[in-house]
Order: structure tokens, then C-alpha cells, then sequence
């Protein structure tokens, strides 16, 4: 095998490995998109959920079936929903949902807040500030 063969062979499959890093690319905006719409969907429904229990009669207690616990995230695009003009500290946002604030749980929250904002439902306005993107 000479170099000139190498060369083609190395070139053509770099050409294939080039054109799957694109599809997955494509794949990866296409559900980094499906995944920001279902979680500002879950988010709409849970607090469809709050407002109808509270319409509820006292007297008309839930069905066990019925009251789910709400995800952190779920708990953060509904405080970012209900407030869509605020801009959020993360240790704002922690006392505001009563989060633990010692730094390693802030650290997460942090990240959470990272994924919403590549995911376009969020906007950072400043270092270490969020907000609802509009």
C-alpha cells in the first residue's frame, strides 16, 4: 500500500466520521429541543395541577393517585413561569423554592440552570443570574 492509498483511505474515513459528528449534532438540537418543550409542558401541568387543587373543596380530598411530588426541575421552570420578569440568584432560588443552601446543592441547581439556559428556556442577563427567556 503506497501513501497516496493511505491518503484516499485515511480522507474517506474521515469523511464518513465527519457526516455521522454531523447527524449527531442534528439529533442532539433536535431533542435538546423536544426535551426544553416537555419540560416547559410538565411545568404548564403542574401548575394546572396547583391551581385545580386549589379550586378544590376542602372536603375533597385528592386521590392518593393524584398528588404527584414535583421535580426540582419541574419546581424551577414553574417558579421561572410564575415569575417571567424576575431574575433569579441561584441562592435566591433555593430560598424562594426552601432548598437547602449549602454549596454543594447549590452547585447543582446550578447546572440544572446551565441545561435550561442551552436549552433556549432560560437567559443569563448577568454572571450567575437567571431569568425566563421571552
Amino acid at each position: 500500500m503506497n501513501v497516496c492509498e493511505l491518503l484516499r483511505l485515511l480522507q474517506t474515513e474521515h469523511d464518513e466520521t465527519a457526516a455521522r459528528a454531523d447527524h449527531l449534532r442534528e439529533q442532539i438540537e433536535r431533542l435538546t429541543t423536544d426535551l426544553a418543550e416537555t419540560e416547559a409542558r410538565l411545568a404548564e401541568l403542574a401548575a394546572t395541577g396547583k391551581v385545580i387543587d386549589g379550586l378544590t373543596p376542602p372536603d375533597q380530598a385528592p386521590a392518593p393517585a393524584e398528588t404527584a411530588i414535583a421535580t426540582v426541575y419541574q419546581r424551577i421552570v414553574t417558579t421561572f413561569n410564575e415569575h417571567p420578569g424576575e431574575v433569579f440568584r441561584v441562592r435566591d432560588l433555593h430560598e424562594h423554592l426552601g432548598l437547602p443552601t449549602d454549596e454543594p446543592s447549590i452547585n447543582v441547581t446550578r447546572s440544572r440552570l446551565g441545561r435550561l439556559v442551552r436549552q433556549g428556556f432560560l437567559e443569563q442577563p448577568g454572571r450567575g443570574r437567571y431569568q425566563k427567556r421571552t
